[in-house]
């Protein structure tokens, strides 16, 4: 299997997941399959809860990305893979997994990936979505409280703190890396459109 391997970086909140799944969507879960980046959140089973509240969960050294380039690796030799599952709500991997299955077309998806030189070198194409920080801290707030168990007071200190710093440390430098910058992400349906026909030349020559 020929597999070629898209990364899709971003700010918090800035549509990254909406583009991956209309690209999902698109070409069905046989010709693509997704790795999250905050599915290798480190495990810290050392610490109880309320020390793991306080880690910074937006430096680079939050990930286990060891482990993702293996899987990647993996998964383009035509292996499938056992991905962790992080659990939001108590700041720690769960003890569950979930398997991969190798496909065409492997999307990696997460905010610091393109801060990984391992993870850019397996990368085909990489995709920086480009948002507004309004938009994306509001985007964020919902998704913190109403689908990850977070208090508004939690979700607004951790943004303040770590998030913010991070992304201009670090996030938004990396967008240099990027071949493709998209405004807005999924919703800027040029873009979309771009990429769909992309992945169909790939996949049109396996």
């Amino acid at each position: 299997m020929n597999t070629i391997i898209i990364g899709i970086a971003g700010g918090t909140g800035s549509g990254k997941t909406t583009l991956t799944e209309r690209l999902r969507d698109h070409f069905g879960q046989n010709e693509v399959s997704v790795i999250n980046h905050d599915s290798y959140y480190k495990r810290h089973d050392e610490l109880p809860y309320d020390e793991r509240c306080k880690l910074n969960y937006d430096h680079p050294d939050s990930f286990d990305t060891e482990l993702m380039v293996q899987h990647l690796q993996a998964l383009r030799r035509g292996e499938a893979v056992e991905v962790p599952v992080y659990n939001y709500a108590i700041h720690n991997r769960s003890d569950q997994t979930i398997t991969v299955r190798p496909a065409p077309v492997i999307i990696v998806e997460g905010i610091l990936i393109f801060a990984s030189p391992e993870l850019c070198e397996l990368m085909d194409l990489k995709v920086f979505v480009d948002t507004d920080a309004d938009v994306r801290i509001l985007r964020r707030i919902v998704r913190d409280v109403k689908a990850r168990g977070r208090t508004l007071d939690s979700v607004v200190t951790q943004y303040l703190t770590t998030v913010k710093p991070m992304h201009e440390q670090f996030v938004e430098p990396s967008k240099r890396k990027a071949d493709l910058v998209v405004p807005e992400g999924g919703r800027n349906e040029v873009a979309l459109d771009m990429l769909i026909k992309w992945v169909s030349n790939h996949l049109a020559k396996t």
